[in-house]
C-alpha cells in the first residue's frame, strides 16, 4: 500500500477529505519521528514498537577491490510487532 492509498482509505473510513487525511498522516508520522529521535521509542497497542538502535562503528571491505574501509557508527530504527498483530497475520 502507497501513502496515497492509505490517505484514501483513511478518508473513506473516516469521512475526512484528501486533504484532511494527508494533513492528519503527515502529523502523525512527524509526531512519531520526533518521538523517537527525542525519547528513543514508541510504543502502539496492537500495532508494536518501534526503538532506536546504534550501530557501532566497524571495519568493512569494498566488494570489488577487497579494500578494506572503516564504516561509521549509525543509528537506525527497529521495528518489533505486538502479539495481537503477530497472531492476525497468522490467522489466530
Amino acid at each position: 500500500m502507497t501513502k496515497a492509498e492509505l490517505v484514501a482509505k483513511i478518508a473513506e473510513d473516516t469521512d475526512l477529505t484528501q486533504a484532511q487525511a494527508t494533513k492528519a498522516l503527515n502529523s502523525l508520522l512527524a509526531t512519531m519521528i520526533e518521538e523517537i529521535k527525542d525519547s528513543g521509542s514508541i510504543n502502539l497497542a496492537g500495532l508494536g514498537s518501534f526503538t532506536l538502535i546504534t550501530r557501532a562503528a566497524r571495519t568493512g571491505f569494498n566488494p570489488k577491490t577487497k579494500e578494506p574501509l572503516k564504516i561509521p557508527a549509525s543509528k537506525s530504527v527497529k521495528f518489533k510487532c505486538s502479539k495481537t498483530l503477530k497472531d492476525s497475520v497468522n490467522g489466530r
